[in-house]
């Protein structure tokens, strides 16, 4: 895994949940604290998580959420049309990002060498330096805790953020729940 960010994200039953720490660094060194590196995209309908590159993110959100409009927010296509080109752009396959895309039916993670991975579970996924850290306490957390989708994101970055030295504790939050 590369040195970067933390992003989290559970599927519930009606709900989803991602979370990312505001850690951006230059190699050893730290840029910035607070950045937001996930996003509400289609209308408030799907969130999307980045770990890699801040400038590239920025283009990779775009790319994925003009993909998202044309397929009608239909996540799984816009996942698999999004990782064909971005597999195909000669620039943007070399990056060493990922993403975690979501909704309250599927969650998806994506990479520029076009994976598209629904995880094993379909309901916890982490990527970024600290993801190993974060989804195995939030796995531990949802086994063994009373804590809401909410908060077993929030304590799991946390519990990264204490771990990996490319995260920190400023944690942003965004949630879907599924309309009646």
């Amino acid at each position: 895994m590369f040195e970067a960010t933390t992003i989290l994200a559970l599927k519930g039953d009606k709900k989803a949940v991602i979370g990312g720490d505001g850690q951006v660094t230059f190699g050893n060194t730290v840029l910035k604290g607070n950045a937001v590196k996930i996003r509400k995209l289609h209308k408030g309908q799907v969130l999307a998580g980045f770990a890699g590159s801040t400038a590239d993110a920025f283009n990779l959100f775009d790319m994925f959420e003009a993909i998202l409009e044309q397929k009608k927010g239909d996540l799984l296509k816009a996942a698999i049309d999004f990782s064909k080109e971005w597999r195909k752009d000669k620039y943007l396959r070399r990056l060493e990002a990922m993403m975690i895309v979501l909704n309250t039916k599927h969650i998806f993670i994506l990479s520029g060498t076009g994976d598209v991975v629904e995880p094993e579970d379909k309901m916890i996924a982490a990527i970024g330096s600290g993801g190993n850290f974060a989804i195995s306490a939030a796995r531990a957390l949802k086994r063994h805790s009373e804590l809401n989708d909410e908060e077993i994101v929030k304590e799991s970055l946390k519990i990264a953020g204490e771990l990996c030295i490319y995260t920190n504790d400023n944690i942003n939050i965004y949630t879907l729940e599924e309309k009646e």
